[in-house]
């Protein structure tokens, strides 16, 4: 599934203009420690975080996360969307909760991380 099949199932916005949207998704993940992710992200994850500093996208890109997705219509830094847009990292925002954006992405198939 590619980032742009997943805007509707979340209610998404893309924070990032000109983010590459046909990025596929290949796993889901929820996670606000950042060294719980940097020892457990993967490439092409989904990562739904509150974390909104720009060690996320550090981390994101680390990995080559295929986007960060901010629940409950969090707003991330203008520093941190800043350095997603140089890294290329994709940002997300939903007005759903983490919970109900990890519901919605595992039931239209996008699997839990390795």
């Amino acid at each position: 599934m590619k980032i742009k099949d997943i805007l509707p199932l979340i209610d998404a916005a893309v924070v990032t203009p000109d983010a590459d949207l046909d990025k596929e998704v290949l796993c889901g993940y929820t996670c606000d420690l950042l060294s719980w992710v940097m020892a457990h992200g993967q490439e092409g994850m989904a990562w739904v975080t509150v974390q909104i500093h720009m060690n996320v996208i550090a981390v994101a890109a680390l990995h080559d996360m295929a986007c960060v997705i901010m629940p409950e219509n969090i707003k991330m830094e203008k520093e941190s969307i800043d350095k997603a847009i140089e890294e290329g990292i994709c940002v997300l925002e939903s007005p759903l909760s983490g919970y109900e954006i990890c519901g919605r992405l595992h039931a239209a198939g996008i699997p839990d991380k390795d």
